[in-house]
């Protein structure tokens, strides 16, 4: 049976890589993987295994970096906590978009959401010395639970799967009356299935954050991109949906890379809620020298970490949140193909005989974004996985995202839609030499 990618090719890649079984591959794994097959073979892969920005990074932001390099900021340590502009516009572009005030002392720039999420982790676990265990609400961004590994920090999780609506306010009171949580965290809308938390269930988690008195991180990565509404218009609802409506326990994670295609330079804000910005816990003066979380978090953490972050690339943040918090500048409007580009890809795989693992949001049709997720019945999502390398298309376990479904992550950031042919091939390839008659006509 011919294969678009010559399978011993590929067996012997994986041997190389010492990939025994894809559900013990990581991202980067997959992409060193895919890298070296492309070079040998010479063929082109689909590659929807990294969820790296596929369009161009907004001008507004290009331009104003250029100008504060031309203005010698490169020779200056930037501020721990920013430069004052940056925390004027994201205080202004969290009431815009979000509809939440925060004060500009509490919005500080990271070195994207990674660094923000590993600064807040370290803080939050050191809060209570009784609570030390961070709770993921799964499926999520698999290398935060790498970082928890990294500095010997505990966590838990489940998958959210069987646990939408209300049912979720019983699975997260199993763990938090438990008493050892310190923080839960989750992306909204998902990495890696693109399900969106509504109002109800950001309430339960509010509520149950404030009773509990357990701290909240909302990862932010792909902000305002549930393109089933339009929350990209300053100050006018809808506003992207936050469990900040319902707690003041609460972090948020608002990186650039994705909603700004501005990956490349590292740069995000962690916006801290006024009340815990300014809230004491005694056992963060004795780990960290002081009790304040702000002030442990920006000038003991961070400093610590990286002494702030890069100086231009904050003013090209800034540049942009002021063009948005204005009006001038549609970030939305400009990631809306990520939607398109998925709702193409979704019929080509279900047409050709897959299934998507994470199809609604409770009782509403899951929206077209950055993700989708996809199984093939009588396989698991590994044997998937590898099935899929000899066809030239390349994804990651779901496994790897704390899911226990099994089947794929998608991302559609990397796929032209010059490639929506040679991805229905493929598909329709794999279709035939699996005993499924293909039903499309692209």
């Amino acid at each position: 049976m011919n294969t678009p990618i010559n399978k011993e090719l590929v067996d012997k890649k994986l041997q190389l890589c010492g990939i025994k079984d894809m559900a013990e591959a990581s991202i980067r794994d997959v992409v060193r993987l895919v890298n070296m097959i492309e070079e040998e073979s010479g063929e082109k892969f689909v590659r929807m295994e990294m969820g790296v920005p596929g369009l161009k990074p907004a001008k507004v932001g290009i331009d104003a970096e250029k100008k504060a390099l031309d203005d010698g900021v490169a020779s200056a340590y930037p501020m721990l906590e920013g430069v004052r502009e940056l925390k004027e516009e994201g205080s202004k572009f969290v009431k815009n978009f979000m509809n939440i005030d925060i004060k500009s002392d509490g919005i500080v720039p990271t070195v994207g959401s990674m660094q923000g999420g590993y600064a807040a982790f370290m803080a939050i676990g050191a809060c209570h010395t009784q609570k030390d265990t961070i709770l993921f609400i799964d499926p999520g961004f698999p290398v935060q639970k790498t970082q928890l590994e990294i500095m010997g920090q505990k966590y838990e999780s489940f998958d959210v799967y069987n646990y939408r609506g209300d049912k979720l306010k019983a699975k997260l009171e199993e763990f938090l009356s438990k008493g050892n949580i310190a923080g839960i965290i989750y992306s909204n809308p998902n990495n890696p299935a693109w399900i969106c938390f509504n109002d109800n269930e950001l309430r339960i988690i509010g509520e149950l954050a404030t009773k509990y008195d357990v701290i909240v991180m909302e990862d932010l990565a792909y902000f305002a991109m549930d393109f089933r509404s339009d929350l990209g218009k300053p100050g006018v609802a809808p506003y992207q949906p936050s469990v900040a409506n319902y707690t003041k326990n609460y972090v948020l994670m608002i990186s650039s890379s994705k909603a700004f295609s501005y990956a490349g330079q590292r740069i995000g804000l962690l916006c801290i809620s006024d009340e815990l910005y300014c809230r004491k816990f005694p056992n963060l003066k004795s780990r960290f020298g002081g009790e304040e979380f702000g002030y442990a978090l920006i000038y003991r953490i961070i400093y610590a970490l990286s002494s702030g972050t890069s100086h231009s690339a904050q003013y090209a943040l800034s540049a942009m949140l002021k063009a948005a918090n204005e009006g001038s500048f549609d970030f939305i409007e400009n990631v809306k193909e990520y939607g398109e580009r998925a709702q193409i890809m979704k019929k080509l795989f279900t047409l050709n005989g897959f299934d998507l693992v994470y199809d609604t949001d409770v009782n509403e049709p899951l929206a077209d974004g950055f993700y989708f997720t996809v199984s093939y019945p009588g396989m698991t999502g590994a044997e998937l996985n590898k099935k899929l390398l000899y066809y030239g298309i390349s994804a990651i376990c779901l496994n790897e995202t704390g899911s226990l479904k099994e089947g794929l992550r998608a991302c559609v950031s990397q796929i032209s839609r010059k490639q929506f042919k040679d991805l229905e091939f493929r598909l329709e390839e794999f279709a035939k030499h699996h005993h499924l008659e293909s039903k499309i006509g692209f």
